[in-house]
């Protein structure tokens, strides 16, 4: 305890790292109080079907990422959702057409080019999505509650809600600049954690309400929880090293030395991303089903919209293993790394330098990733075996999906940017057995 208050006390002393610390809570007091700013013309006395219907299920899922504005019919409803789609769509483009690979590999200026390409294409989502949630909003609450209407009102709450997303993407891009760690992902994480003690609240009434184990039941809850959160610290941060012998000639004479070193893969290198990738497809049957509650929804939409039904759940996570193989495949290129380990005059023993170091480094990557993968998809799932156990939906959530890596994901991250700051400036880490890892080794990966 003595220790804790002083990296506290140390914490405090750093200046820039007390105003980074400062603007970030700052920043986040400005979103949290815009999710409660409701639209105007819409009574918010009355948003009880509104609230009832976001309670749980897929509909639950889009209000925790919005931090509650989903259900509250706030300005900011749409949340940070139609940029991390923009954002999908933009890295797939780099992947398939040659203008964009070229942007990718132009540094800065290609960098600003892209950045202003998802901010347009965010707009066009948003724009998209607007009427889609209107007409949800039409369908939950009764007629009395707009006190405006027709065209007006859906020109006029479809223009607001554009402006609230990309109002808290600049919130996100501000944090990241300014403060301390991602900004789009805290802000994900912000909306996570404010659900967080009403839904263990319920939890423990719904036990309390129980007739004979239903404290006991609630206490294995806990014990589970805690396993999984720690099974996903061990997910975000596994490793695995390929030794790499790097032959270094001395300079002056022709003796050579060898150092042995490592290359660090990853077992889960795309970190959170491919199950926030994969969740943001999924709401889109529902979208285009009228939010999935219209009496014209198709079985289609209906069976995706169901949060614990099979198709849903072997959807996500076949989804999940696929993009995990995507986006590791787009952030570690065995060829440059090759082409790297040849220019420092490294080689992998038994191995040839060139193509076969490659094929080598490929086949590696490929093994290891699948079952990182598969335990990733297994994760991204567990909430729905939660549920069927008899734990509520709200609270099921904090069990695994997306909700739990992000949260365990953006805290290792945003820990690790402090233990930096404490580090240089010659104070003790935040943990005394050694340097917290976060999930790319630095900046989040959202």
């Amino acid at each position: 305890m003595k220790r804790f208050i002083e990296t506290l006390k140390n914490i405090w002393r750093i200046e820039d790292l007390r105003q980074r610390i400062l603007t970030t809570m700052g920043l986040i007091l400005v979103y949290r109080l815009g999710t409660h700013i409701v639209l105007p013309g819409v009574d918010p006395s009355q948003l009880g079907g509104l609230q009832q219907q976001s309670s749980d299920g897929i509909m639950g899922l889009l209000d925790m990422f919005s931090g509650g504005a989903f259900s509250n019919a706030s300005i900011l409803a749409l949340g940070i959702m139609p940029y991390i789609s923009a954002s999908i769509i933009i890295q797939l483009l780099g992947i398939a057409i040659p203008y964009f690979q070229r942007l990718q590999k132009e540094g800065e200026s290609g960098r600003k080019k892209i950045n202003q390409m998802t901010r347009w294409l965010t707009v066009a989502i948003t724009t998209a999505q607007g009427p889609t949630y209107l007409m949800n909003l039409h369908n939950t609450i009764p007629e009395s509650a707009f006190v405006l209407k027709g065209v007006y009102f859906t020109l006029s709450s479809v223009i607001i809600m554009t402006a609230g997303t990309m109002f808290v993407m600049w919130l996100g891009e501000k944090i990241t600049d300014r403060g301390l760690g991602n900004g789009i992902s805290l802000i994900i994480m912000i909306g996570i954690i404010a659900r967080m003690p009403v839904s263990l609240i319920q939890e423990g009434a719904s036990k309390l309400e129980q007739q004979g184990g239903g404290m006991v039941m609630l206490l294995v809850e806990m014990i589970l929880l805690f396993l999984v959160f720690v099974a996903s610290i061990a997910l975000i941060q596994a490793t695995r090293r390929v030794p790499v012998q790097y032959a270094r000639r001395i300079v002056g004479n022709k003796q050579y030395g060898g150092v042995r070193q490592y290359i660090p893969l990853k077992v889960n290198a795309a970190g959170v991303m491919p199950i926030i990738f994969a969740q943001a497809l999924m709401f889109l049957p529902m979208m285009l089903g009228g939010l999935g509650k219209s009496e014209s929804a198709g079985r289609f939409v209906t069976a995706f919209a169901d949060y614990t039904g099979f198709w849903y759940n072997l959807t996500l996570a076949l989804m999940i293993i696929i993009f995990t193989y995507f986006y590791t495949a787009v952030t570690i290129n065995p060829t440059q790394m090759a082409e790297d380990m040849k220019r420092n005059g490294g080689f992998i023993p038994g191995v040839k330098p060139g193509r076969k170091t490659v094929e080598f480094l490929d086949t590696i990557m490929s093994r290891i990733t699948l079952p990182g993968s598969i335990f990733l998809a297994l994760v991204a799932i567990l909430p729905t075996f939660a549920m069927l156990i008899g734990v509520q939906p709200n609270f099921a959530q904090f069990y695994g999906g997306t909700s739990l890596l992000i949260l365990v994901g953006v805290v290792l991250d945003t820990l690790q940017q402090i233990e930096s700051h404490l580090m240089m400036r010659h104070y003790d880490g935040l943990m005394k057995s050694g340097r917290i890892k976060g999930r790319t080794g630095g900046a989040a990966a959202l």
